[in-house]
Order: structure tokens, then sequence, then C-alpha cells
């Protein structure tokens, strides 16, 4: 028998795949249940939810996020769905609305075992919104703003949802003012340092059994630039981070590796060049010769966007400062 104070609702699913929704075994539904006080029925597209008020809207909040979620990767696995539900048990109190949630789950990018990636900035969710909109996007900012973690993140999006089949990470080999060619150990070992920080990325992105599995079959390679010559990436997802160390020709000869169906993203900050002071950087003269170009664009990343320790964002400006007054 229903008690007064409970509320019964009825929600419809019809258009999403109901193994998809309810899980294996309905495992979905176990797992709700045991989050919220509620009671679930199921009958083909259609859902009753029995309790209390609150209770019966945070699971149609729910609810809603899991045909998002389905819509968005093709699929719910057990970590996006308890991530649903912390999220939306947390964000619903006296005076915040769910829908606060549901514009937060909106926003992510991908899901990883501790949570998710959502743009932490104006200047990081335009960053987002070019590479869905455009096949290759420059993102040029200073340091501490996220340009490699997130286009890493955004990255693993699209091979997770197999937009993609393969990943391309790459950085151009240029020391930042320190000799590293007397390193002990083999070629590897030499250049290995130069692209930790993708590793870095990946690695917190990604469970190291999946990462390996990806890194050993190849779905993920990280590699130096003076690699990628001779190549042409079909279906793939490539980044060139630390592009301000590209030459004029290294750029051209990047640039001219993407193949059909295939992303780019070039990151870079213009602030930090290493290159011989005679040799121009590629990143700083693109611009000009790729303006108005249908499927490229350009997004610029500021101080305001910086998501590091807050003193990174007063380091940049001191130093912007000093660059101004010395002209």
């Amino acid at each position: 028998m229903i008690l007064s104070e409970e509320k019964q609702s009825t929600f419809n699913i019809e258009g999403v795949d109901p193994l998809l929704f309810y899980g294996v075994n309905d495992r979905n539904f176990n797992i709700i249940e045991k989050s919220f006080p509620v009671t679930l029925i199921a009958r083909g597209n259609k859902i009753k939810i029995v309790g209390d008020q609150q209770q019966v809207n945070q699971v149609e909040e729910l609810f809603s996020e899991l045909i998002f979620l389905i819509n968005k990767n093709k699929k719910v696995n057990r970590q996006d769905l308890q991530t649903a539900i912390d999220l939306i048990k947390s964000e619903v109190t006296e005076n915040k609305k769910s829908k606060d949630s549901k514009k937060e789950l909106d926003s992510v990018i991908v899901f990883k075992e501790n949570g998710y990636i959502t743009p932490k900035s104006a200047g990081q969710t335009n960053f987002y919104k070019s590479v869905q909109e455009n096949d290759i996007v420059f993102c040029i900012g200073p340091a501490g703003t996220g340009k490699t973690y997130l286009a890493v993140a955004i990255a693993v999006e699209y091979l997770k949802n197999k937009t993609i089949s393969k990943i391309v990470l790459t950085r151009p080999a240029v020391e930042a003012g320190e000799s590293l060619g007397f390193l002990p150990g083999d070629y590897k070992d030499k250049i290995d340092p130069y692209l930790r920080p993708l590793y870095d990325a990946l690695s917190d992105i990604l469970p190291s059994d999946i990462l390996k599995k990806y890194l050993d079959q190849s779905m993920i390679e990280v590699i130096p630039l003076a690699f990628m010559r001779g190549r042409t990436l079909n279906n793939s997802f490539v980044l060139l981070d630390e592009a301000q160390n590209t030459s004029f020709l290294q750029m051209k000869m990047f640039l001219t590796r993407l193949g059909f169906n295939s992303k780019c993203i070039v990151n870079g900050d213009v602030t930090q060049i290493d290159l011989p002071i005679k040799m121009d950087s590629g990143l700083k003269t693109i611009q000009n010769i790729l303006k108005n170009i249908d499927g490229i664009d350009f997004v610029q990343l500021g101080t305001e966007d910086v998501v590091r320790h807050k003193l990174v964002k007063k380091i940049i400006d001191a130093y912007s400062e000093l660059d101004n007054n010395s002209e």
C-alpha cells in the first residue's frame, strides 16, 4: 500500500535501448534502489518510481542524466552511473535545485575512475566547443591553463566513444635551457622526459590497465614530433603539444599528416619559446597563414583560465608586465 506522504511518478524512456538503461540483469536499477529509498517498477519503456517526494524528484533527474549519457556515450558503465548518483545527491540541497547538477553533467568531457572532467573556465569551455565544431583547433595560452590536460581528455572521449580509433600525442624534443643528451640510457630513456607530461595526463584520466592495453595495441601513441614525418593519420585524434617549439617547416609537416575522419589539436604558449634565437616559431606564424579557413579555429586562453595554484596566475602576470616594460 502506498502511504499518503509517498509520491508515484511514471518516467518514459521511449527511444532508449532498455537494456542499456536498466543494465544487465537490472544492475543499474539495483544500484539506484540502494542509493535512493525508492521502489522502481519497470514495464517496457515506462518506469514507475515510488517513494518520498524529494527522492522521487532526484531519481527522475538521475534518469534524465542516464538518457543523456546513453545518447552521448552509447553506454552507461558502473562508474558513470555512480558518478551521476553522487553528483545529484550532493548538489540537491535545501537551497540548490537539481537542475544545477544536470548543467554540470551536461558539460562532462569524459568520466574517469574517481570522477569526471569538465571545463573549468570560460576559456576552456570555448576550447571544448571549438574542438567539437572544427577539425583543427589551435589553443594558445600561458602555463597552467589546462591546455594539455584538457586536450588529452577530449582525445580520450573520442576514443572511448569510438568516434576515432587511434590517439597520437606528440611533442617536439626541444630542450628548455638544459641538455639531456648525456643522460644515461637508450634513446627511449632520453626522449621520455620530453613526453612525460602527456603520459601524466593519460595516467590521471585512464585506469592503468586500460592505458597499458591502449598503448600495447597502439590505440594510443606518444611519440616525438620527428617520428611524424611521412605518416598519414586516418580516423585519428592527433595532438601536438608545446607547439611554440616547432619550426615553420615542422608545423607544416605536422599539419599535413591529417587524414580522413581525423581531428587535430595544436597547443602552445608563445611566451615560452625554447628554439634558437634565429629560428621562427611555427606557432607564431601559423595564425596569419591559416586564418579564415573553414574547419580551422584559434582559441586564446588567458590568466583568467589558469587552473593551477593561485600564485601561478600572479607569476604569469608579473612576467607579462616585465615583458611589456622591456619593449
